[in-house]
């Protein structure tokens, strides 16, 4: 694919999701545009320091150090 053909993917989508949105009640709409934590679906906005709860500490200690899980 040619650098024009990955811009007209990219607005297509764009434009699809926007109509999407144009389709859903105002109440579902302003939902959908929350900033939401992909794995517990927490508002980010509530969420305690925007903490990522999949995040797994001890792993990415050991991954830092070289090792292998």
């Amino acid at each position: 694919m040619k650098n024009r053909d990955y811009l007209w993917c990219a607005l297509h989508m764009m434009l699809d999701d926007q109509e999407l949105l144009d389709r859903m009640c105002p109440a579902c709409r302003t939902q959908a545009l929350e900033d939401r934590c992909p794995v517990c679906g927490v508002r980010l906005a509530d969420a305690e320091g925007s903490r990522n709860a999949a995040f797994d500490e001890a792993r990415f200690a050991a991954l830092s150090r070289g090792e292998l899980p």
